[in-house]
């Protein structure tokens, strides 16, 4: 096959994944490819991309380049689209996560304020690709790991500040909506439903069964909570979370 030569251009914050960081690339192919092997072997995850204008026509990831040809790559949008709405590839209703390894922080946030995230610090590559088929999208700082064909939908976290993280990773999903304080198990992500003292009393040390009368169960691993003197401590981070969430200074 005669080698050929395309144009692509990364537009929005795409450039981040590239080595020159400059948006547009030139590229010289032999046969024909496909064009999510193409933009991914230039850095940029799948997971990243929600519309692909191939000489300016909407395609999808699983298209062929054959020929010489003009390939505009665009990002998920943090605001409403009107460019080929039809056309997108990104999920925008994702509700249910899953973090790799190194995201501990991160994830108590989410689970702090009431999102689903499944989480193992020791779970290996392979068991993190099977967790986020599950209907999950994959949160991590591992491009490689986004770039595996069984992984759907995910997010590479461009900041490793967990508060960062947290605010930027509310905002790619549109998560504001939704967050819900308080419901959801630090510890192993099940969902909290209100308990008796009587219930829990077994729990509780001295002090706590003196001063302290409204509990909280993990419908899973069974945890106790309540309005301890960490309380304020997780209240200031849920309100620096959302502060941030409603202005610009987030990563």
């Amino acid at each position: 096959m005669t080698p050929f030569t395309i144009q692509l251009t990364f537009q929005g914050d795409l450039s981040f994944f590239l080595k020159s960081k400059e948006p547009r690339l030139e590229r010289q192919l032999t046969e024909r490819t496909s064009v999510k092997d193409v933009i991914e072997a230039c850095g940029v995850p799948h997971t990243e991309i929600d519309l692909i204008l191939v000489s300016d026509q909407p395609v999808d990831f699983a298209f062929v380049i054959g020929g010489q040809c003009e390939i505009d790559i665009h990002p998920v949008a943090q605001n409403s689209v009107t460019l080929f709405p039809e056309h997108r590839l990104q999920m925008r209703n994702i509700r249910k996560f899953a973090a790799d390894g190194h995201l501990g922080k991160l994830v108590r946030d989410l689970r702090l304020l009431g999102i689903d995230v499944a989480y193992d610090r020791e779970a290996e590559d392979r068991q993190l690709i099977r967790v986020a088929g599950e209907n999950r999208a994959l949160l991590t700082r591992d491009r490689r790991l986004l770039m595996h064909a069984a992984v759907r939908h995910g997010y590479y976290l461009r900041s490793q500040n967990p508060l960062e993280q947290t605010v930027a990773m509310l905002r790619r999903f549109d998560l504001g909506p939704v967050v819900a304080p308080f419901s959801r198990c630090l510890r192993c992500n099940a969902s909290l439903e209100p308990a008796e003292k009587e219930n829990v009393l077994g729990q509780l040390g001295p002090l706590t069964k003196i001063y302290y009368n409204q509990f909280r169960r993990c419908r899973g691993c069974g945890q106790v909570y309540w309005s301890g003197s960490h309380f304020k401590k997780l209240q200031k981070r849920i309100e620096t979370i959302r502060s941030l969430l409603g202005g610009r200074n987030a990563a």
